[in-house]
């Protein structure tokens, strides 16, 4: 049986390779980062090759289950139950969400997880011609970390400031009397995410603030369909690309309602 081990430093480029061969666009610092929050598990090959993938990323009483991959050669032998298993068991207690590829889907509804939502992937190059941001944007730093741990827990029922200090250490902060948003580089380019907002005013000030920073480079924003952020982020040249579905076992989270997310820090992260 293919063992399976703890996730650390050593396997980060067999997990480049693997989420390469799934069509992810993850860099070895995007794996990092993920690894900064999370616990991890990975499946060798007789070689020790790093042949699947699973992380436990944890944020209070919840728990983000993500980058679950098993090699494309070995799919279907059981390897990906193995690996979820051993990820709720690093879980402890804690609500666990993820979001689910068609294909993982089902095995995620065997192991108890029921679909919430849908998440849709939004990408391109930023178009030269943007509209006005409306609302007053600033860039933000280290001394805005607790409104934004705040905003970010009031909109996600989740604690996940060490998550944010990780994103504010290397990436850049724009803040709204009513909201916040980061930007880091990821993947092809950049990543804006996470949002929270207390209006969908303020989440469209914010995105067109970070466009009229970006213009000619790629960004990617991941959202959920019912806020109605589509049509800007056509407008700016970030076209529907993609998603996933969101799956939740265990109580649903309790969020103030001041605050929604409007852009993810990830699929992976929420």
């Amino acid at each position: 049986m293919i063992p399976i081990v703890p996730f650390d430093d050593s396997h980060l480029a067999d997990g480049v390779r693997l989420s390469q061969q799934a069509g992810w666009p993850h860099r070895r610092e995007d794996w990092a980062l993920v690894l900064s929050v999370s616990t991890g598990v990975a499946a060798l090959d007789a070689e020790g090759r790093v042949v699947g993938t699973a992380f436990c990323s944890t944020f209070g009483d919840r728990a983000a289950l993500n980058m679950i991959i098993v090699d494309a050669a070995l799919r279907g032998q059981g390897l990906g139950r193995r690996l979820m298993e051993a990820v709720i068991a690093l879980a402890g207690d804690r609500a666990l969400s993820l979001v689910a590829t068609p294909e993982g889907r089902p095995l995620y509804e065997k192991l108890g997880f029921a679909a919430t939502g849908e998440i849709v992937q939004h990408q391109g190059e930023v178009v030269r011609h943007l509209p006005p941001p409306g609302l007053p944007v600033r860039t933000g730093g280290a001394d805005d970390l607790d409104r934004i741990a705040a905003m970010d827990r009031a909109a996600t029922g989740a604690d996940r400031r060490a998550l944010l200090t990780r994103i504010a250490a290397s990436g850049r902060i724009l803040m709204a009397e009513g909201g916040f948003a980061m930007l880091r580089e990821f993947g092809r380019g950049t990543v804006l995410g996470p949002l929270a907002a207390d209006t969908p005013l303020t989440a469209r000030a914010l995105i067109a603030a970070a466009a009229q920073g970006m213009p000619g480079r790629f960004l990617r924003i991941d959202t959920r369909p019912g806020l109605g952020l589509g049509p800007l982020l056509q407008e700016i040249g970030l076209p529907h690309v993609g998603g996933g579905t969101e799956m939740h076992r265990g109580p649903a989270p309790r969020r103030d309602n001041s605050f929604t997310t409007h852009a993810l820090a990830s699929q992976a992260l929420g």
